[in-house]
């Protein structure tokens, strides 16, 4: 059947600069471009094209130029041209429009409406490089009161997780990713001193090394979860939902369940991992603590259990279950969550954005006078330090980072990652394409940003007059919102700029 939908992208080819050395070709694993024998020439097939520009980085002569294809409809305030490309993709095909990363739709971004305070005269401001200032926070449920005896501790602390800056990478599954994208993450957050979750996925044998520094992930599928796994981690986290689908399941297509991936998530090679939308062992708060407390008994209550749901419009209300059912940690994931696939319609409409929903949920877990009995992680859309001090200002302990890292890995969010093709590396299991990751360049362009982002929020902290990032958490005096109507600087729990 002719498909009515032009391509989405133009390859425009310098024939002037192209010397014919075909890198173009080794270098796109969907085939957009070829050598036509009897032209004698390199050809490409623009509606291959995903745009990822691979082919036009690594082109050395500079002789490709990918842009978006300039093709419109009559102007259409209702029938945009996006809402015209899906309807007749779903005509064409009769499916499930797929999408990967998180969603590109133009929802307001609070952090961009959201100011810092700086200090002045009267509180004046601290130097970070000339005076001690403290990123290290600690994840956990935390006593009431500490009992101090002749000096010594007298308390029973809770277990806890040490993270010498208030950031993790989040959940990527090996599977999702690549094994060198994964290796990449784990030797990360081993040298920078964070934490990594190996998402719903396992965790592979020969990275058991790391295992110190895993999240790991108990999620509906229960897939690689044993008792080695579980007691091979720093902490152990439910997943109930992500962000870029609250209220659905996962699903790995079969092509991506190689023979690594069947080991570590324990199911026959080739076959699809179908993760259900609900854990069918929970149907209620008490179903939930039934988990909680099983997991820590089976880990001899030496590691923090955390609950991971999306970011919805009762948040707060699932938010305080969460803890009084036992977990240490609530995890919050926002609208803007990526994924490595998801139906776009549910990323794109489903949820609410994670500032919202971390200020909701800070304000009633002080309301109600369980807030240090358990931290609280916020995702979804963080993309810079600034959003990571803010987070922390509205309530949240520490930030899960996952598009941002994927990107300082080299991805150039052309949300086609559910096909298993990637032309970077990072979200495939095609050992040809996989092996373009290196785990060296990678795990120091992730170090390199969890230390540049580290020594910006000293800088914010210092402006503030802060000596430690635990002082600002839950400190909304230090933010002031700009261009939000009442109802938002309501539930944010701020003032507006000038007041």
């Amino acid at each position: 059947m002719k498909s009515f939908l032009l391509p989405e992208f133009l390859v425009e080819r310098d024939e002037n600069r192209c010397i014919q050395c075909k890198v173009c070709i080794t270098q796109c694993g969907f085939e957009t471009h070829y050598f036509d024998e009897e032209l004698g020439r390199v050809m490409h097939k623009e509606e291959r094209c995903v745009g990822c520009q691979r082919c036009a980085v690594f082109c050395p002569t500079n002789a490709l130029i990918i842009r978006p294809h300039p093709w419109n409809l009559r102007p259409h305030a209702n029938w945009t041209k996006e809402r015209y490309y899906d309807l007749t993709k779903q005509a064409e095909t009769g499916g499930v429009i797929l999408v990967g990363s998180g969603t590109d739709k133009p929802h307001r971004i609070y952090w961009d409406h959201i100011v810092l305070n700086a200090s002045q005269v009267t509180n004046p401001s601290i130097d970070p490089l000339r005076e001690p200032m403290e990123l290290r926070t600690y994840l956990g449920s935390k006593p009431d009161a500490l009992e101090i005896k002749d000096g010594e501790l007298e308390t029973e602390l809770p277990p806890q997780v040490k993270l010498e800056t208030p950031i993790l990478f989040s959940a990527l599954s090996f599977g999702a990713i690549s094994y060198q994208a994964q290796e990449s993450l784990a030797r990360a957050a081993k040298e920078v001193g964070i934490l990594f979750n190996t998402g719903e996925g396992g965790l592979p044998q020969s990275l058991k090394e790391y295992g110190k520094y895993a999240i790991v992930q108990c999620a509906s599928g229960r897939f690689g979860v044993d008792l080695d796994y579980l007691e091979n981690s720093a902490m152990i986290e439910i997943k109930i939902g992500q962000g870029a689908k609250p209220g659905i399941g996962g699903h790995l297509p079969g092509e991506k369940v190689s023979e690594i991936v069947s080991r570590t998530r324990m199911i026959p090679k080739g076959t699809d991992a179908i993760s259900p939308a609900p854990q069918h062992d929970i149907y209620s708060i008490e179903d939930l603590s039934t988990l909680i407390y099983a997991l820590k008994e089976a880990t001899n209550y030496k590691k923090p259990v955390a609950v991971k749901i999306a970011a919805v419009h009762n948040s707060a209300a699932i938010a305080t279950g969460i803890v009084r059912a036992g977990a240490d940690v609530v995890v919050l994931d926002g609208l803007r969550g990526g994924t490595g696939a998801a139906p776009k319609i549910i990323r794109d409409n489903v949820g609410i954005p994670i500032e919202l929903a971390i200020a909701a949920v800070d304000t009633r877990l002080r309301e109600e006078g369980i807030r240090n009995r358990a931290s609280v992680i916020a995702a979804g859309g963080i993309r810079c330090s600034a959003d990571v001090i803010k987070a922390i200002a509205l309530g949240a302990d520490a930030v899960y980072i996952g598009t941002a890292a994927l990107v300082a890995m080299g991805c150039t969010l052309c949300q086609k990652c559910y096909t298993g093709i990637c032309n970077w590396g990072i979200c495939t299991q095609d050992p040809k394409l996989a092996k373009r990751l290196n785990p060296d360049i990678t795990t120091e362009r992730l170090v390199n940003l969890v230390k540049a982002w580290s020594n910006e929020i000293k800088e914010m902290l210092g402006g503030m007059g802060i000596n430690s990032v635990e002082s600002l958490r839950g400190n909304r005096l230090q933010l002031r919102g700009i261009g939000l109507a009442d109802w938002e600087l309501k539930v944010l729990g701020i003032k507006g700029a000038g007041e």
